[in-house]
């Protein structure tokens, strides 16, 4: 499948990203995790290409997007979000988030919940880090600055995909460990921080009045399902769907399903706006 790659200065940074589908059709925006990039979304982008303005774009530091600071935080990286969509003149957009993602369309919703038509979060949260996670967090940051990525990639491939994926999916798993390893140790540090740092938005779920729908794998070790439970329970309205034989990267484990249940969620999006 051969995708259309773009770049676009947005405040001082290049940012790349992949862009498919018609002008007038629909936007929807999809975030990749931490340490991942655009490419991720590749099977997503191929089923809803012909309905769907479809973008995916990589976040500052991460694949083909340069970043032009040694700090980051999530704020500045929700700040990204917006003044990319205002550079490829996107007023408003469904959202696809997912881990980190999804904690850069939680943020996006909270603090300009006008430009988010639809949320969907996938395998993330809405919880700040715990003290232990924090502190594994800074393990991590030391460990990559002492001996490199080597051994950080190998142990995240295991905790990232459930059992069966990993030797199932020996194509994916290779995928996504070659991604870390070719993502700058500055660029790991930085986000470990801006994550750690970052504070919780379950309190600001209530206030979440669009269509939601969240998603996470069975076996996700990361954000279980009881975690996405937890918020789907706080923002009314909203679906939760379990993607079975999927650890944390859902959408390429089990992209069958994860695409039906998101082509179903948009379908249902469409319905209400055609009703309306």
């Amino acid at each position: 499948m051969k995708l259309t790659e773009k770049d676009i200065l947005v405040d001082g940074i290049n940012i790349s990203y992949i862009e498919e589908g018609e002008a007038e059709d629909a936007v929807i925006i999809f975030i990749h995790g931490f340490p991942f990039n655009k490419w991720t979304w590749e099977n997503q982008i191929g089923v809803l290409k012909e309905r769907y303005r479809v973008i995916a774009y990589d976040v500052r530091g991460h694949g083909e997007s340069i970043a032009t600071t040694a700090q980051m935080n999530l704020n500045q990286l929700t700040d990204d979000l917006f003044s990319f969509m205002d550079a490829i003149a996107v007023e408003s957009a469904i959202i696809c988030g997912l881990s980190m993602g999804g904690y850069i369309a939680l943020s996006a919703v909270i603090s300009q919940p006008a430009r988010i038509e639809a949320l969907i979060l996938c395998d993330t949260q809405c919880g700040a880090d715990s003290h232990q996670a924090k502190q594994k967090r800074m393990d991590v940051i030391d460990s990559v600055q002492k001996n490199g990525l080597t051994q950080y990639a190998h142990d995240s491939v295991q905790k990232l995909f459930c059992e069966a994926s990993l030797t199932e999916k020996s194509s994916e798993v290779s995928s996504i460990e070659q991604t870390i390893l070719h993502t700058s140790v500055e660029t790991i540090v930085n986000t470990l921080k801006a994550l750690a740092a970052r504070k919780e938005t379950c309190s600001s779920l209530h206030q979440i009045n669009i269509p939601v729908m969240i998603i996470v794998g069975e076996s996700d070790q990361i954000t279980p399902p009881e975690v996405s439970q937890k918020m789907q329970d706080l923002i009314t309205g909203s679906s939760l769907q379990v993607v079975e034989n999927a650890g944390h990267l859902s959408n390429l484990e089990n992209p069958a399903s994860f695409n039906g249940h998101l082509q179903d969620f948009l379908t249902s999006i469409q319905q209400i706006s055609t009703r309306l």
